[in-house]
């Protein structure tokens, strides 16, 4: 079969033959339709992320769109090593996969599947959907796609005020018109008094980590009139940074909840099990980014450096 094959981890990956996965008792082949190239997807195909285990060569792509043998349409996720979601066909758990209508284009689904899930599983999967109800929600990193998406996600689920941050004046204003008040990261002084007014935010989804967070994080816990106000902080993403600095004080003088959301926080078939509610906000029109698709042909010309349209390759 014909595949994006990543042989170098310093390189983007190269339209190659590669040989066809063996479909194991419990597996199933998948045709696949459409994959998209997202943050996860380019972090894996250069070694970077920390799911991956280093093998070469390999082909990148943590899920997709795609048919069965006996014709269903589904949205699946790739678990085979080595054999991910940008090819000819794949071979999955059985379980892995999620049946689709048919009522919106593959790589629709396929763009917005994975920008989507990071609040929707968030919230549903490691918070629980019943508590974002009636609450304030911040979102750092507001101005990329799975940001903008988790203010629709974090109304979806019931919340009573979302409160976004970001530097770029464009897409805050595209997230001020889905229902977010904004706050312009780029301006200390708008920062420096917009903080009271969220500092008693009841959860926040973090797309950022680093020194933003950093920023963010001690203020607002020392702005807080409650300290025992539970707030839950979920990191999602680390575009701003790996680390940062966290005094142990911060922790035993508020109600500070740390949780993580990714790769591995959650179990595949609880994942699976939280999709068709996902899916069907795709379906109904409800979640989607802008698109940009390519044949699997063109994968090394077109390998995304940045992801400002979702880059989906169709075999």
């Amino acid at each position: 079969m014909k595949a994006a094959v990543v042989t170098d981890f310093n390189q983007a990956p190269q339209y190659q033959d590669f040989a066809d996965p063996v479909v194991e008792p419990g597996e199933t082949e998948i045709t696949v339709l459409a994959a998209s190239v997202n943050q996860v997807v380019r972090a894996i195909a250069n070694g970077s992320h920390y799911s991956s285990d280093h093998q070469l060569p390999m082909i990148p792509g943590v899920d997709g769109v795609g048919r069965t043998k006996d014709g269903q349409l589904v949205y699946f996720n790739a678990n085979k090593p080595i054999y991910g979601a940008l090819a000819e066909k794949t071979a999955i758990n059985s379980h892995l996969m999620v049946p689709l209508t048919g009522n919106v284009a593959p790589e629709i689904i396929a763009a917005t599947v994975n920008p989507a899930m990071s609040s929707y599983m968030a919230i549903e999967a490691r918070l629980g959907g019943d508590k974002i109800n009636g609450k304030k929600v911040v979102i750092l990193g507001v101005t990329g796609n799975a940001g903008r998406l988790a203010v629709t996600v974090a109304k979806y689920f019931g919340a009573a005020e979302v409160i976004g941050v970001g530097r770029n004046a464009e897409r805050l204003a595209e997230a001020e018109k889905l229902g977010a008040t904004v706050v312009n990261l780029g301006n200390d002084e708008d920062v420096a008094k917009a903080l009271p007014q969220f500092a008693d935010a009841d959860v926040v989804l973090d797309y950022l980590w680093g020194d933003v967070t950093a920023k963010f994080m001690v203020p607002m816990l020392r702005l807080r009139e409650n300290h025992a106000q539970p707030l839950t902080w979920i990191e999602i993403g680390s575009i701003a940074g790996q680390t940062f600095a966290l005094p142990a004080a911060a922790l035993r003088s508020t109600n500070l909840t740390l949780v993580g959301s990714g790769i591995g926080s959650i179990d595949r078939r609880d994942f699976l099990g939280h999709m068709p509610g996902l899916l069907a906000l795709i379906e109904d029109g409800t979640l989607a980014v802008a698109t940009t698709v390519f044949p699997l042909s063109t994968v090394h010309e077109n390998w995304p450096t940045q992801t400002t349209n979702r880059v989906v390759f169709k075999p």
